[in-house]
């Protein structure tokens, strides 16, 4: 009777092995965005259950003892992978995530070593020997120490990975629930067949281990789901990459309005952050902003605004409301947080710029108008003189009576093309720029008033310099040029015959003031 069994259970195995194993390749290679610790753990199984498989239809103490430690590369292995799953399954981020490596491996790798090494074997097995039983051989293992030690960390590995899952999720929307719920009972069903197998509690096949058969059965079902239900299509890591990503706040509550899901950029736009926490009642974080509570109990606004004070500053936060509804049914509501402070300050510069634009346009249409006006009349006059002149109605000696006037007219014009060329120079360079220098300031009064003197000599004026404050100046020479040459200018033009224009330098502290005074009318 029990040489029947065991090679069935035997063929099983083999089959079952070769067939997990293929579909593990089969998910690893097709399936690209799947954690590959799911594929690693599909692989531990198969080997376990292929090489158990090889054990009970061998005969020999050598090659039961071979195939036994071949075994112990998938059962070494099988939980820790399961743990890392689970880690990466729920995103779980830690910044000590190479010491939590180094804490699921450790004991894994001296297991391997201890159970390969002949002279340390005895650390895991006391003895191993062979019973035959009617035409069946099996082994007889005296466990030593390390072995208990192998099976505890088993256990409480898979209880960890357990946990992990089951607590990230608890919360979620049922999507992740129901997926939640098969991969959890795909990894509680091997662990409690082989707690009834190392306990004795239940043993339907005396001498044979189920542990390998459930691993076999239970992550082939989970295989299975994934390559032809693609269970992993809407995958919570992929949904904690894309939020994580996000530069706004996320909130997920559900419908009972408790923390389903929370990106870390969402702790930047709470009061106190330690609140933040899954399964927390959603409006209690915002116990200090009535408003933000009120978004959140209520079925109406979808968009609101509320002011953030941290470290002294003020921030302009604006939320954002999406319903998640499954068959019109709210299931849950998620909140987008958004610092929109830099962008309102952007947007009264941008207003300011485009005011002061504006302004600019209004300003530069007056001087074209200015300028077309103060233009127009001294060239159209000397164009009608001119041809008035030719025309035989103004005779030579008239014209020769015109000319100092005309020659008057000129030097305005000439004054305002001046001008006109230094303003549109400015502009063509992007605006007006200050090109500092140091210069006399004395040579530079010099050199404007002989510009001028003809023109002041027509009116019979005097224009003196009083120069009083030192001479070396820093300043853009070329502006300071044109602002005096303009001054003197109107100085003259509003003078009366006869009179004199001033022109003065004093000391003021760390600057020099120039004074062009005049007797005229005016300001």
């Amino acid at each position: 009777m029990m040489e029947f069994p065991t090679y069935l259970f035997s063929f099983t195995l083999l089959v079952s092995a070769l067939l997990v194993g293929m579909l593990s390749i089969y998910i690893g290679t097709t399936i690209r965005e799947l954690t590959k610790s799911v594929v690693l753990t599909m692989w531990c199984a198969t080997i376990w259950g292929f090489f158990y498989g090889l054990e009970l239809i061998s005969h020999t103490l050598p090659l039961k003892i071979l195939f036994l430690d071949l075994q112990y590369i998938g059962i070494s292995f099988i939980s820790s992978f399961w743990v890392l799953f689970a880690i990466h399954y729920t995103s779980y981020k830690s910044k000590k995530f190479n010491l939590i490596l180094v804490a699921l491996f450790t004991i894994p790798v001296v297991t391997l070593i201890l159970v390969l090494t002949s002279p340390y074997q005895h650390f895991f097995y006391e003895s191993i020997s062979i019973v035959q039983e009617d035409n069946f051989t099996n082994l007889v293992l005296v466990k030593a120490p390390w072995y208990y030690v192998q099976v505890a960390y088993s256990y409480a590995s898979f209880m960890l990975g357990l946990i992990i899952l089951w607590r990230r999720f608890r919360h979620s929307n049922p999507l992740y629930k129901t997926q939640t719920k098969q991969i959890i009972l795909a990894g509680s069903i091997p662990i409690v067949f082989n707690m009834l197998y190392q306990s004795g509690i239940y043993r339907p096949f005396d001498t044979i281990d189920l542990t390998p058969f459930s691993f076999l059965l239970s992550f082939g079902i989970v295989g299975l789901s994934i390559a032809r239900h693609n269970l992993f299509n809407i995958k919570p890591i992929a949904q904690n990459k894309i939020i994580e990503a996000l530069t706004r706040g996320v909130l997920v509550l559900n419908a009972k309005s408790e923390i389903v899901d929370y990106n870390s950029e969402m702790k930047s736009f709470l009061d106190d952050s330690t609140q933040m926490i899954t399964g927390a009642f959603g409006p209690d974080l915002f116990s200090n902003h009535s408003e933000i509570q009120k978004l959140m109990l209520s079925s109406g606004e979808k968009n609101i605004g509320y002011e953030l004070e941290t470290i002294g500053k003020k921030k302009n936060i604006q939320v954002e409301k999406i319903d998640l509804k499954e068959e019109q049914r709210t299931i849950g509501t998620i909140f987008l947080f958004e610092d929109t402070t830099e962008q309102i300050e952007i947007n009264k510069k941008l207003k300011f710029q485009a005011e002061e634009l504006q302004s600019l346009n209004n300003l530069k249409d007056k001087y074209f108008s200015i300028i077309s006006h103060d233009l127009k009349g001294p060239v159209y006059g000397i164009k009608e003189l001119i041809h008035l002149t030719n025309t035989g109605l103004v005779s030579q000696e008239e014209f020769m009576e015109m000319l100092p006037e005309v020659s008057r007219n000129m030097e305005q014009v000439a004054m305002l093309l001046d001008n006109l060329l230094a303003w549109s120079s400015s502009q063509l360079k992007g605006g007006e720029t200050v090109n500092t220098q140091e210069f006399d300031i004395h040579k530079v009064l010099i050199q404007q008033k002989g510009i001028l003197e003809r023109v002041a000599a027509e009116k019979q004026l005097d224009i003196t310099i009083d120069d009083q404050a030192k001479s070396l100046v820093n300043g853009d020479k070329n502006m300071i040029e044109l602002v005096i040459r303009n001054l003197i200018n109107n100085a003259i033009k509003f003078s009366s015959n006869g009179s004199i224009i001033s022109l003065t330098t004093v000391d003021e502290q760390d600057y020099v003031k120039i004074c062009i005074e005049d007797n005229g009318k005016g300001i």
